[in-house]
């Protein structure tokens, strides 16, 4: 209600709005269904001070329909985002910062923000060109969700949910996987036997043989 028409905020919640139920329910489905909800980015943990949990930048937009938008440096054409949500996991993503924080790299911070313009000016699409213009799903980074797989998840917001995540398991050959374990566990006990004759030997020649 505070936003202007072409309005757009973010703000900071804990993730347990992304999927609460009870009043917190109610209030999310109609942020969805009223279409305001543009973007769910959950950050990795450790990024302010006063908590190190993992928390979820919502970003919502009032007007989500195609415009063209003169900004100070750049002429933005925004596509119809209409009926879409943007989702980005980034708990990946940060480099150390004071030891125990987190912050965003400049690079991280450029491949955040082209993300989400490309999403916004672009298309989704499964392929994507060499230049990288055009926005595309990537796996355990970001998807572009519908209203309707939103709607298929009871309006739950949980990236995850929307998000692909590989399997690296399935990827795994485990016979070589075991042979390469043997080979090393081999090396570790001849290590092992070795060190042991050697503290013996050292003993025996002291005069106090074991």
């Amino acid at each position: 209600a505070k936003l202007s028409e072409n309005g757009v905020a973010g703000f900071i919640l804990a993730n347990g709005a992304l999927s609460g139920g009870g009043e917190e329910y109610k209030i999310r489905r109609k942020l969805i269904e009223n279409d305001i909800v543009e973007a769910i980015v959950i950050l990795p943990r450790s990024m302010f001070y006063t908590t190190d949990i993992s928390v979820t930048l919502w970003i919502l937009n009032k007007n989500k329909k195609a415009r063209i938008v003169q900004l100070p440096d750049a002429t933005r054409n925004y596509r119809n985002r209409e009926n879409e949500i943007l989702f980005l996991d980034l708990r990946e993503k940060g480099i150390p910062f004071e030891k125990k924080f987190t912050q965003f790299s400049p690079d991280n911070i450029l491949e955040i923000t082209q993300t989400y313009h490309n999403w916004q000016t672009s298309p989704p699409l499964e392929g994507c060109p060499e230049d990288g213009v055009v926005y595309q799903n990537v796996p355990e980074f970001c998807h572009s969700a519908t209203l309707e797989e939103v709607k298929a998840k009871d309006f739950s917001l949980v990236p995850s949910k929307y998000i692909t995540f590989v399997n690296r398991d399935e990827n795994i050959d485990f016979d070589d996987k075991m042979t390469a374990l043997q080979s090393e566990f081999s090396e570790l006990l001849k290590a092992e036997a070795q060190s042991k004759n050697d503290l013996l030997t050292v003993f025996k020649e002291l005069g106090y043989e074991l």
